[in-house]
């Protein structure tokens, strides 16, 4: 760990350590969502609801990628700042080894997978004769050919955040975001590619952000542990299962994320197109909110992972107080706009009447979510940044997947399709609340915390 960035973790005041790690990672975050969302713009302006719905069925598929990130980045980037916090940077190293060559072959297994089998996964996330063949191109470009690169480009802004460089990791992360802003119109329209033009501009935009992270780390080389030798890859010290457990609950809530929109789509389909991609526009948006209060979570990582594990407790504590706070704000104050602005929002997607009262609909209901999520987030942070692995995975569990799917079956029962979204502020509602009977007495026991002792002493690259 360098001067600086010790200065960061362990003296410099708690808001502006927060603030120094957050801000960048939220603006990562966000530029993210606007290039999800450039996709479903771009493609909305060629007038087609089939080719927007094939966007949003594909998008469960795609968002697996992010849950392969999460799994290895989020569970590394824990491992990490907690073993640099006991001045063990023999196994950070390890870690980071560990994460980088698992999750680029995890990737690519994945990406294969779903070139195999896409004539059976494609009609059960919803795809009907109007949309597989839209389906089927936007996977190959995304997933086939571009799953490594996406994979590893979350993957590293994370571990290498997990070291102290928020900035550099969030630039990463915005290059690929704003080369994708770039590149979509260029594929859809200039090369008259449609769909398939922005699954090509989301696969070379990740590949250059990977490029970037591969060029930061040589030149960083002297000031990171993070390395990409295969020869430090291990599976010593526990470290697949620490990086995995820690991660796992992040990739659940992936997973259980994509299980609750396909079984969304699926419910949907049976009204209309227009319907899933009104329901698509609306979750992308809306994808803003989560956004912030994701950034912010995760921002803030590595600063409680560290100070756990040096024994600063009260900093520690400092540290979720501010983020929770800010959180909270950010996520009201977004929360208000997205549900005043919901017609106008939509509109601006795709200007098709039915899609557009559908999208307006399920928006106003969706953005409730924002400052309950907001609460969950910071809690299944804190926990995967203290190591512990139950309480974050059963919190992923039940806000995706645990709650909300059987409220989407029950509200479509009772009301019909324009009552399934509100299934969605009753599943986070129910989580927040299991969250605070969790966080708690972790709290007011926080001051007897006794993280592990330093398992081994560094090495050189």
């Amino acid at each position: 760990m360098t001067t600086d960035k010790t200065e960061l973790f362990e003296r410099a005041p708690v808001t502006r350590a927060v603030l120094s790690l957050v801000v960048p990672t939220v603006i990562s975050q966000i530029i993210t969502v606007i290039y999800n969302m450039a996709d479903t713009f771009f493609i909305g302006q060629l007038g087609d609801p089939d080719q927007v719905a094939a966007a949003s069925l594909s998008l469960p598929l795609f968002l697996l990628t992010t849950g392969l990130a999460n799994l290895f980045g989020i569970g590394g980037a824990s491992l990490v700042s907690r073993s640099l916090g006991v001045g063990d940077g023999g196994r950070a190293r390890r870690t980071s080894a560990f994460c980088v060559w698992t999750s680029a072959a995890a990737a690519l297994v994945y990406g294969l997978f779903i070139l195999a089998f896409r004539r059976t996964l494609l009609p059960l996330v919803g795809a009907d004769a109007d949309t597989y063949g839209y389906c089927e191109s936007y996977l190959f470009w995304t997933l086939t050919v571009g799953a490594v690169p996406t994979v590893l480009n979350a993957a590293l802004a994370h571990l290498v955040r997990a070291e102290g460089f928020s900035g550099q990791a969030s630039f990463g992360v915005a290059l690929g975001g704003a080369l994708n802003i770039v590149l979509d119109p260029v594929f859809i329209f200039g090369l008259r590619l449609e769909i398939a033009g922005a699954a090509i501009a989301t696969m070379v935009s990740n590949s250059m952000a990977l490029l970037y992270f591969i060029v930061l780390i040589a030149v960083k080389r002297e000031s990171l542990h993070l390395t990409l030798n295969p020869r430090f890859w291990s599976v010593s010290d526990g470290i697949p299962k620490e990086v995995l457990l820690v991660g796992l609950p992040s990739s659940v809530m992936n997973l259980m994320g994509i299980f609750s929109n396909i079984t969304l789509n699926k419910l949907l389909a049976g009204c209309s197109n227009a319907a899933v991609a009104g329901i698509g526009i609306a979750k992308k948006i809306d994808m803003l909110a989560f956004a912030i209060a994701n950034g912010l979570s995760q921002g803030v990582i590595p600063l409680i992972g560290y100070n756990y594990s040096a024994r600063n407790v009260r900093r520690m504590k400092d540290a979720i107080r501010v983020t929770l706070l800010l959180s909270l704000a950010v996520t009201t104050v977004g929360a208000v706009l997205l549900f005043t602005c919901a017609n106008p929002l939509v509109r601006a997607f795709i200007n098709d009447a039915d899609t557009v009262r559908y999208g307006s609909m399920f928006q106003r209901i969706i953005c409730i979510t924002g400052p309950f999520t907001a609460v969950t987030t910071v809690i299944i942070s804190l926990f995967q940044s203290v190591g512990q692995k139950g309480k974050p995975l059963a919190l992923s569990m039940l806000r995706k997947g645990g709650l909300d799917v059987p409220f989407m079956f029950l509200l479509n029962a009772w009301r019909g399709v324009d009552a399934i979204a509100w299934a969605t502020p009753i599943a986070d509602c129910g989580a927040m609340l299991a969250g605070m009977l969790m966080f708690i007495p972790f709290w007011k026991k926080a001051s007897s915390l006794s993280p592990a002792p330093p398992s081994g002493e560094g090495e050189k690259r």
